[in-house]
């Protein structure tokens, strides 16, 4: 099995903050670190490190980031498709980190809306019946429609992490197999943050949905029930890219084991995150292969 993440893939600029700024306030802080990032990048890596075999499409301009981006994601088990735009810009993620561990993104999506479908499908050309296909909210309304649309023809597992929010999500949602919502997703999507939010997704044709609250655990509702497991304990440095982290080990973990997503998959997701955000930064705090392989054999 093979997982092909089409995504973005950006330079994460991770600054930290005695706390978040107001409207025209201006506060201090300092750079924390720079990395690579973008949620598809992110997914992609931590697959890959997990041990499944992954394919990453991403777009980057043509500018000094996009050579940072090319020999970053060149360390990782990742086979990266990665797509020159002339006269674009690459994209950047400014991350600003509270002391308690929470974070707040701004995120530019010039190269990633640029993506077009034509080499989005490129790569699924390859793919199997029972492979999968992972997706965020970063692409245009077309490219997202197009892909889930060619991955459902052809037999691949589909799975949605719809952020950042996008309108056209709400008429592509019978396409979906998996959809990853955070608590502030599923207020915003289905008006209501707790399992009620997962029950109106799948009515409207989602075939899964994981909802994962932090602290308070994650729920796992589909076809086979509902199963609900615990947060691991563990205290909060940074929470950038923990839900990445949380449902690449997911999707891994199942597909793996040559299962849909069940309650170990969550478990081994919820262990994965709790070491992403003990630790600073994107890519420098997501498991490393060796973490990854002993959270997976238990």
């Amino acid at each position: 099995m093979r997982a092909y993440v089409i995504g973005n893939i950006a330079v994460d600029e991770i600054f930290s903050v005695p706390s978040m700024p107001e409207i025209g306030a201006s506060i201090l802080g300092r750079q924390a670190t720079r990395d690579l990032g973008g949620k598809g990048a992110n997914q992609a890596i931590v697959m890959g490190r997990c041990g499944l075999p992954t394919t990453l499409v991403a777009a980057v301009g043509d500018d000094a980031r996009a050579a940072d981006i090319r020999g970053r994601i060149a360390e990782e088990p990742v086979d990266a498709r990665i797509v020159t735009l002339p006269g674009r810009s690459s994209d950047v993620s400014l991350i600003f980190t509270a002391p308690d561990g929470e974070n707040a993104i701004v995120t530019t999506t010039e190269a990633a809306d640029a993506l077009s479908l034509a080499d989005a499908l490129a790569a699924l050309a390859s793919a199997e019946q029972g492979d999968l296909a992972v997706l965020q909210g970063n692409l245009g309304e077309e490219v997202t429609g197009g892909v889930l649309t060619e991955a459902r023809r052809r037999g691949l597992v589909t799975a949605v992490n719809p952020s950042p929010l996008r309108a056209h999500f709400d008429a592509l949602w019978h396409l979906v197999d998996v959809a990853f919502l955070n608590r502030g997703e599923a207020q915003a999507l289905a008006g209501a943050s707790d399992r009620r939010a997962a029950s109106r997704l799948i009515e409207a044709g989602a075939g899964h949905v994981v909802l994962t609250l932090g602290g308070e655990g994650a729920w796992s509702i589909g076809a086979g029930g509902t199963v609900h497991v615990p947060a691991v304990a563990t205290p909060v440095v940074d929470t950038t890219g923990a839900g990445d982290t949380f449902m690449a080990v997911a999707l891994a973990s199942a597909a793996l084991r040559g299962r849909t997503i069940d309650a170990r998959a969550i478990g081994h997701a919820a262990a994965a995150a709790a070491l992403t955000v003990g630790r600073r930064g994107t890519r420098s705090a997501f498991p490393t292969t060796a973490e990854l392989a002993r959270i997976l054999a238990a």
